[in-house]
């Protein structure tokens, strides 16, 4: 499923602005152009954005296209040590929604933390998925 580029924690009206320059209005344009690392670099300089932000971002827009995981908790597993798919895939669900707990406790980042089993249900969709980023 397709996002606005706007769901992605950190993408403002500014940088959605730049970002639609280059032809990115979704979270799918985001990952079919900077998926690599040629991507990132091109549309860094179309866009006036640095390649590690466009990492950072499709790196989001990755975990997004997990059932379930929209913006707020892209950005918590993010925040909780797990940046791609490939990385939730070896994930404990147990330890993760811990983790997850006490992120969220210091930095508030979503209204409701997800629990284990939810994580679990995540974390088995993440290893029926190919990640789209590659460094």
């Amino acid at each position: 499923m397709a996002y606005k580029i706007s769901e992605i924690e950190g993408i403002g009206p500014a940088s959605a602005e730049k970002l639609a320059a280059a032809d990115i209005g979704t979270t799918d344009d985001l990952l079919s152009l900077c998926s690599d690392a040629k991507g990132r670099k091109a549309t860094a300089e179309k866009a006036g954005v640095s390649e590690s932000q466009l990492l950072k971002w499709a790196n989001m827009a990755d975990l997004m296209r997990v059932s379930g995981i929209g913006g707020e908790y892209a950005e918590l597993l993010k925040a909780s040590g797990v940046d791609t798919i490939k990385e939730l895939r070896t994930r404990n669900a147990e330890n993760l929604a811990e983790k997850a707990k006490q992120i969220n406790e210091a930095k508030s980042l979503t209204r409701v933390v997800p629990s284990a089993s939810v994580i679990s249900g995540w974390i088995s969709k993440a290893k029926e998925m190919e990640p789209k980023i590659t460094h």
